[in-house]
């Protein structure tokens, strides 16, 4: 009795161990880019419950959510007391509307916190930057200090214009006080030869 021939299921297996290890191998290579799939989960932004939470601390500060709440409130208790068109929904002691109050009171204080952190951590930021900006400029300002002190030394080491002058108008006094009686005495010649010439030519010819 001849036992049935395994070949072709064994092929079949091979071929389907192929087809399953093939697209792994090609989803592990990074030459080939990924085909992008679309993800069923929501997509969640961190920072828009805190920016939803500023908004809201910020207009329940305002006057105007004090208006709102106020015209809420007597609307509230006049239907169910009035029990106007015929709704009376909440009457006294007005369980439902301290129900609303109750949760709007829990979830109001979380946002507000959280909102005063958000300003916090944006004070923080802020704080240091400034404290950065500080230290840089007082470090400029000793560098500017340093500099002008550096170049008050140097002027006050060099000679000035002024100082210099005086030098030389020192050395030309001591100079005319030196050489004073021979340089007046040729000057005076000088003078009376220009202011006498014909007697002085006379006197040369009488010479001759």
């Amino acid at each position: 009795m001849h036992e049935p021939d395994s070949r072709p299921n064994t092929d079949a297996a091979r071929r389907r161990r192929r087809e399953l290890i093939l697209p792994t191998r090609e989803r592990d290579r990074l030459d080939i880019p990924r085909v992008p799939r679309r993800s069923l989960r929501p997509r969640y932004e961190p920072d828009l419950l805190g920016r939803f939470a500023e908004s809201f601390a910020k207009f329940m500060g305002t006057g105007k959510f004090i208006a709102y709440m106020t015209v809420f409130v007597l609307l509230w208790v006049a239907i169910n007391l009035v029990g106007a068109f015929g709704l009376r929904w909440d009457p006294y002691p007005f369980i439902l509307l301290n129900l609303f109050f109750s949760v709007q009171a829990s979830y109001a204080a979380p946002l507000i916190l959280l909102a005063q952190n958000r300003q916090e951590a944006r004070d923080r930021v802020q704080y240091e930057q400034d404290r950065d900006m500080t230290a840089r400029t007082r470090a400029d300002m000793e560098f500017l200090a340093r500099e002008m002190a550096s170049l008050r030394t140097a002027l006050g080491e060099s000679a000035t214009r002024d100082f210099v002058r005086s030098e030389l108008r020192a050395l030309l006094h001591e100079l005319d006080a030196r050489l004073g009686p021979p340089r007046e005495q040729s000057d005076e010649n000088r003078r009376r030869a220009e202011a006498d010439p014909p007697t002085s030519a006379a006197r040369r010819g009488d010479r001759r």
